[in-house]
């Protein structure tokens, strides 16, 4: 009995979009590799929108991941993909040659897809110095017999001592920094993982529920709304704590989610139900004051159980022919007149009471069940 109620609340879909995890968040820290010398290893983002100073409104900060040295240089505005190539290139590349991997966001200056042309002689160099799993070698290799090196410099004595005792000197700092940001590494990840306990294994095709903790949804209230949303199907698994998901065309955000965002998607359980058993609509309610230019409807919300039944106004139902389906079932509740804006509501008093006498308001409203459907696609 404990496991079947447990499997039936597990499949529940109102339960699984409206209660928040109790859990610890899931998935481990996975720190970034270490580098191992200077400025193989970039960290780039913009400074954007700030006072003017010469005409400069913009920064592009550039981090050395290894040493943490930083170039702070400033710029006209936020520049296009080809403008930040070119001052990467002039004020970095040019003096501690081209970087192993630059860790960036999404920006489109990162992420531009009309200049390739530009660059389809890097990639064409990136492509032939990989090393190819099938043969062991690069292309180069298997061509030319040897690898093309990309700085002449390959580390062999120099005949000026002063010159060997500087490069000796720059690697044994370098291995005591590497040292040290390992250690930083190992007490960071310990730290983190203190809150955090390991995400489910997930595999592609299996659907998750999603956060909403991120997602604007175009909802009255935001503490009512649906902690998640889904369930989505997931593409494929980027690294060991994030994962793509299949989004509907309307979900403007990009599909790509952290572990800890994620929920796993159970099957509901059909329910036994008695033979001859029908659940009962629900009652209309009647309102004893009101007017019937302020009707409000008992609604029903497509996708969620009846305890989200809610009282809604007439003017903010948008679709007349739920409103005129069920004035056609229930003719004995009182329709509302034409559109537009309704007319002031009047005093009556009895026959042969004069100003200043007083009277009973007599007017009343009624109440009616319909069916709507609520909005739950992220507004951007």
């Amino acid at each position: 009995m404990v496991r079947d109620v447990r499997r039936y609340v597990q499949g529940c879909k109102e339960c699984a979009m409206a209660k928040s995890p109790r859990h610890l968040p899931a998935g481990k820290l996975h720190p970034l590799p270490i580098p191992n010398r200077p400025w193989s290893h970039l960290g780039v983002d913009f400074m954007t929108d700030l006072p003017s100073s010469d005409g400069n409104t913009c920064i592009l900060v550039i981090i050395d991941r290894f040493s943490k040295f930083c170039r702070l240089l400033p710029l006209k505005g936020l520049p296009t993909a080809l403008e930040t190539a070119e001052t990467l290139f002039n004020h970095v590349f040019h003096y501690y040659g081209i970087p192993e991997n630059i860790v960036l966001d999404r920006g489109p200056q990162f992420i531009s897809r009309d200049s390739w042309n530009q660059f389809l002689g890097w990639a064409e160099y990136a492509q032939n110095s990989l090393r190819q799993p099938t043969t062991g070698l690069t292309p180069f290799q298997c061509i030319l017999g040897f690898q093309p090196p990309l700085f002449s410099w390959n580390g062999e004595p120099s005949a000026v001592p002063a010159v060997d005792y500087c490069f000796r000197e720059s690697e044994r700092v370098w291995d005591a920094a590497h040292h040290h940001l390992q250690r930083a590494v190992r007490r960071s990840k310990t730290i983190a993982d203190r809150r955090r306990i390991p995400g489910p294994a997930y595999t592609p095709g299996q659907k998750v529920w999603l956060s909403t903790r991120d997602i604007r949804l175009r909802l009255p209230s935001k503490k009512l709304s649906p902690r998640f949303v889904g369930p989505f199907t997931i593409l494929e698994q980027v690294n060991p704590v994030t994962f793509k998901l299949q989004l509907p065309p309307q979900y403007r955000i990009h599909p790509t989610f952290h572990i800890s965002l994620l929920k796993p998607f159970h099957q509901p359980l059909i329910p036994s139900t008695e033979p001859g058993h029908e659940e009962e609509p629900p009652t209309p309610l009647m309102l004893e004051e009101g007017s019937i230019y302020s009707l409000e409807y008992l609604v029903d919300w497509e996708g969620y159980g009846p305890e989200e039944r809610s009282w809604v106004p007439r003017v903010d139902i948008l679709d007349p022919t739920l409103m005129e389906d069920f004035h056609g079932n229930h003719p004995e509740y009182p329709a509302p007149c034409g559109r537009g804006r309704p007319p002031r509501r009047r005093r009556s008093r009895p026959s042969g009471a004069g100003p200043g006498e007083g009277g009973n308001v007599t007017d009343w409203s009624g109440s009616a069940s319909t069916h709507t459907q609520r909005s739950q696609s992220p507004e951007f």
